[in-house]
Formats: C-alpha cells, structure tokens, sequence
C-alpha cells in the first residue's frame, strides 16, 4: 500500500472511529491478538480492524 492510501486509510479510520485511540474500538483489543507497543493507546495502526 502507497504511503497515499495509508495516510487516507488512518483519515478514514479516525473518522469513522472518533474516540481519542483506536485501541478501544479495534477488534483486536486484548494482549494475546496484539502486541504493538502502542497499545492500548495507539492513535495509528497498520493493524486496526473495527469491532
């Protein structure tokens, strides 16, 4: 993916999902499925699938 469609993808994501991170709306919200540094307020991530 072009560092275009990331940028518009992370745009799109923050729009769909307001909250402040992303982490408490992503599927993979709990320890065993995700284990980027960032969580649990991650703000950006490759990985984020809505619930």
């Amino acid at each position: 993916m072009g560092s275009w469609a990331a940028a518009l993808r992370q745009w799109w994501l923050r729009v769909r999902c307001p909250s402040e991170f992303l982490c408490d709306n992503c599927r993979y919200d709990y320890p065993s499925a995700c284990s980027r540094p960032e969580r649990p307020n991650a703000t950006r991530c490759q990985d984020y699938k809505p619930k």
